[in-house]
């Protein structure tokens, strides 16, 4: 497959290194279905051309990627994905991530900023599973 499945954008402003947004990128793009296995990353070359980031900042990355097992390099022809962090309902087609859309878009037009809307979706994740830790604690 083509290596540009993906396509990284680094947020300079965000405070947090170019290499864990690649990685984060990647295992989003991975959970998501965007990326299978068997598929090729861009090249250092190309993410280099595209983010204006060192190469070694790319390759710290994608060898942190190798470490964790969700890609190998095959030298002479690129990097491949190995694993996938697909879940049922993930996908980009899937009617849980419509509803969540539909609820984001909701929350955006109702003035909410992305920190606020991420902020209730970390609340509610931590609740859910305080909630989880309650009822197992229990049994």
């Amino acid at each position: 497959m083509e290596g540009d499945v993906v396509e990284y954008r680094i947020d300079r402003q965000s405070g947090i290194p170019a290499y864990v947004q690649i990685v984060r990128q990647t295992e989003q793009a991975l959970r998501m279905g965007v990326l299978r296995v068997g598929d090729r990353l861009p090249t250092a070359k190309e993410v280099v051309a595209a983010t204006a980031i060192n190469p070694n900042t790319v390759f710290r990355a994608y060898r942190d990627m190798e470490q964790a097992g969700l890609v190998r390099s095959r030298r002479g022809l690129g990097t491949f994905v190995t694993r996938s962090l697909a879940r049922p309902g993930a996908e980009d087609d899937s009617p849980l991530r419509a509803d969540v859309a539909e609820w984001v878009a909701r929350a955006l037009a109702a003035g909410l900023e992305r920190d606020d809307v991420l902020a209730l979706v970390t609340a509610a994740l931590e609740e859910h599973d305080e909630q989880h830790r309650r009822t197992h604690d229990r049994a």
